[in-house]
């Protein structure tokens, strides 16, 4: 009977320990939510980081800064050309051994740019000065038998003139060895490589197409400038020194500051032309050789004149116009301010606003409507 009553209190169940639970583990609880909590504030950061947009911006300029008003008298167009272009060839026909440089590379001046073969001037260069040796030689030996009346005054000038005829042959070998090294003849940029490793190279040009005639054309980029025929009926509006907007093809938003350098003193009669040359007075890489350009020639203010025109001057770009109303692209403290300015006057190039900028305000060089007020901005 003992173990019946065994067996049924083994299934019994103890409610005695029912009340009884596992603690909550709130220690790692927080420490999880504060994890999550740092990923959610990171994740807002991140996700709401003031995006900064890159643009140009232009200085704007009084008018009466540079003495000329911005109206345009005459337009015309040319392209950028390089006063100092040279194609590097050699003194002599040769075999190119070496190579040294590539397009695109900048050069300075006397740095070398090929090597020919030169083992025959070496050889050349050797048997000279094996002659000269000889020469002197002789020449010392006269000497020796002039002091003993064995030999004549005479024969000793022959020696000479002899030992003279050798050094000036080994010169002549030198020169001719150094001839075989192809330096630049100016500092400036590798614009087109004309030669290979193994091709012939001669300065005068050969029947074939087998041999070149230069190792590679050179440019001084600080030489650019700009060539433009101006019809001969109009050559009285141009000057020397008169100042330009230039604007090339392939930035029609840039104008660049320029002056008049020289007017060609000759006409072209098969096109009634006349050709001016035009400086550029800040220089830029984007500038490149045989670039279309367009100019546009500003007439001088008269430094007589009574009437002198208020405000200051930004690009045509720089304006957006709505109705009866005019805005620029102010930049402060990095930020975008869209602001209200009054335009008196428009050119080809220019605008001339007296209301609401002031010279040496930044402002946004082309108006961009996606650029939004008081977003952040970087100048490039």
């Amino acid at each position: 009977m003992s173990e019946k009553e065994d067996l049924l209190n083994n299934l019994k169940i103890d409610r005695s320990q029912e009340g009884e639970s596992e603690p909550f583990p709130t220690k790692i609880v927080s420490i999880i939510a504060a994890f999550v909590l740092v990923l959610l504030i990171g994740g807002w950061f991140f996700f709401h980081e003031e995006d900064i947009q890159e643009v140009t911006t232009f200085t704007v300029k009084s008018v009466n800064t540079s003495g000329s008003s911005a109206s345009s008298i005459l337009d015309a167009s040319g392209y950028v050309v390089a006063r100092r272009k040279a194609t590097v060839s050699s003194k002599t026909t040769g075999k190119v051994l070496e190579v040294f440089i590539e397009e695109g590379m900048y050069v300075e001046e006397g740095q070398l740019l090929a090597q020919l073969d030169d083992r025959t001037y070496k050889a050349d260069l050797e048997y000279a000065e094996s002659q000269l040796k000889q020469a002197r030689i002789a020449f010392n030996s006269t000497s020796a038998l002039i002091e003993g009346k064995f030999a004549s005054p005479n024969e000793l000038k022959t020696r000479e003139a002899v030992m003279e005829g050798a050094q000036a042959l080994v010169n002549l070998s030198k020169q001719r060895l150094d001839d075989m090294k192809i330096l630049a003849p100016f500092s400036g940029v590798v614009v087109y490589k004309a030669a290979q490793p193994g091709e012939m190279i001669s300065p005068i040009s050969a029947g074939g197409g087998f041999t070149a005639t230069g190792i590679c054309t050179i440019v001084d980029m600080d030489s650019l400038e700009i060539e433009v025929d101006v019809n001969e009926s109009f050559i009285n509006r141009v000057e020397s020194g008169q100042p330009v907007v230039a604007t090339l093809n392939a930035y029609p938003k840039w104008d660049i500051p320029s002056e008049v350098i020289a007017i060609i003193p000759t006409a072209d009669r098969n096109k009634a032309t006349v050709r001016v040359r035009i400086g550029f007075l800040e220089k830029d890489e984007r500038v490149l050789p045989d670039m279309g350009i367009r100019v546009s020639f500003l007439q001088k203010m008269a430094e007589t004149t009574t009437e002198k025109k208020e405000g200051v001057v930004v690009p045509n770009a720089a304006v957006l116009s709505q109705g009866d109303n005019s805005y620029v692209m102010l930049i402060r403290n990095g930020r975008i301010e869209v602001k209200l300015v009054e335009v008196a006057e428009e050119t080809p190039n220019y605008s001339r606003i007296i209301k609401g900028i002031r010279a040496g305000d930044q402002v946004v060089a082309s108006y961009d409507q996606e650029l939004e007020s008081n977003q952040k901005v970087s100048i490039n």
